[in-house]
């Protein structure tokens, strides 16, 4: 079957990947020169199986109103005359409560869980080089009312069997022997020992050009209008270059994708949440990670990555921007150097991305009321750690397989009973 892949990032590199492997005649088509170039470029590089949480939970929006006026603030809001913006946030306002973010948690843990094992079976099987590292993620509480808000977590990871560890201050240490200097700022964390680091960028090059070698075709600067459908049913796809026949179509677009699926009638609530990084150079070894740090009360991810420092985070609602805003990267600046001050600030590169997010937390990947048309997006903060998973489940769906685990609730159909999913 011939399967164009829209988006070249991460999660359509790695939906070209199984595709292959499934025995499909794929091509990728983006706009950009080479894969991972947009939101997949220079994320946190935290692969968190096991840190892996919805932001729509119990108590933000109280604590969301704390943030807007710190600041250094996790969220950040740039209101604008935008149904879709309003509308999504609205949503994920909905899903604050005990019982959507158990079920939301739920669903993103048994996808994490997945990319977990497909992760490991894919390095076994290529030898894929990343700058990986197997250490695990430590969540760092700075206040009690912070430890005591992870019950929830704890009972969530304890119920679908995903190893935890909660830790003392020197348990913080001891995972992180650099923050021994930050010991009195810390009451405590939660380590997931099974999650990794990585540079997503680094991935998806090496994983497109493996894919090359299993016949995979990368159009890269292809300005896609449309996909074309006739009869209820995916003909190809539409770019400046003229058409690409297909008969099944895998939008991996991320914020991008709702616009790509609205001419067919469906209604897909994805909206850009922009985040932002830092890239350091590391030099002094001793004061830098191992692993990956999750600082909660900024909601930071400071992660190693071979000899730099990715320092990620924030969230900031303001439609379609990249601007690389001053105060952003003052917030990214005071959390590392409060607990690793040992990167080279000044030769530390800044950049941002939009990632692509729901109201729920969970990501869109199955069909749509259109035969052929599939979607693959929608991962928020956590496209890298769910994308290998992610990547065989959109397989084995285009394929017609049935998929190793319940796929059935990741369905756009979820949000609303009027899209039946048409088989």
């Amino acid at each position: 079957m011939k399967v164009a892949v829209l988006g070249a990032g991460i999660l359509g590199t790695t939906s070209a990947w199984y595709l292959a492997k499934a025995g499909h005649e794929v091509t990728v088509i983006d706009r950009q020169p080479g894969p991972a170039l947009e939101t997949s470029f220079a994320n946190a590089g935290e692969v968190s199986f096991g840190y892996c949480s919805p932001w729509a939970a119990p108590g933000i929006p109280k604590k969301a109103l704390k943030w807007l006026m710190m600041e250094h603030a996790p969220l950040i809001l740039r209101p604008k005359p935008d149904f879709a913006m309003l509308s999504w946030m609205a949503q994920m306002l909905a899903n604050c409560t005990a019982e959507r973010y158990a079920v939301n948690k739920s669903r993103m843990l048994r996808l994490s869980d997945y990319s977990r094992l497909c992760l490991g079976e894919l390095k076994a099987e290529t030898g894929i080089e990343y700058d990986q590292r197997m250490k695990g993620t430590l969540q760092l509480f700075r206040t009690q009312a912070q430890l005591d808000a992870s019950a929830k977590d704890v009972e969530a990871l304890r119920q679908d069997g995903i190893p935890f560890e909660v830790l003392d201050p020197s348990g913080c240490v001891k995972a992180e022997p650099a923050l021994a200097h930050a010991h009195n700022r810390i009451v405590g964390g939660l380590l997931t020992p099974n999650d990794e680091t990585g540079d997503c960028f680094m991935f998806a090059n090496a994983l497109a050009k493996l894919a090359q070698t299993r016949g995979v075709s990368f159009d890269y600067g292809r300005t896609i209008h449309r996909v074309r459908a006739e009869n209820g049913r995916v003909a190809g796809v539409e770019t400046d270059r003229g058409v690409t026949p297909a008969d099944a179509v895998v939008v991996a677009l991320g914020s991008y994708s709702p616009a790509m699926v609205k001419p067919h009638g469906i209604r897909l609530p994805v909206y850009p949440v922009k985040g932002y990084s830092l890239t350091i150079p590391i030099v002094d070894a001793s004061r830098a990670p191992e692993s990956t740090v999750m600082d909660e009360s900024y909601k930071i991810a400071i992660t190693r990555l071979g000899k730099r420092i990715r320092v990620g985070g924030m969230a900031e609602i303001s439609g379609f921007t990249k601007d690389l805003a001053p105060d952003r990267r003052r917030t990214l600046e005071h959390s590392v150097s409060d607990l690793f001050p040992g990167g080279d600030m000044a030769r530390a590169s800044f950049w941002s991305g939009l990632r692509p997010m729901t109201p729920d937390g969970t990501p869109v990947i199955g069909p749509t009321k259109v035969k052929g048309l599939f979607l693959n997006t929608g991962h928020g903060t956590l496209g890298w750690t769910m994308s290998c998973g992610s990547g065989k489940l959109i397989a084995d769906l285009v394929s017609g397989r049935p998929p190793e685990i319940d796929a059935r609730d990741l369905a756009v159909s979820r949000y609303s009973e009027r899209q039946r999913i048409s088989s």
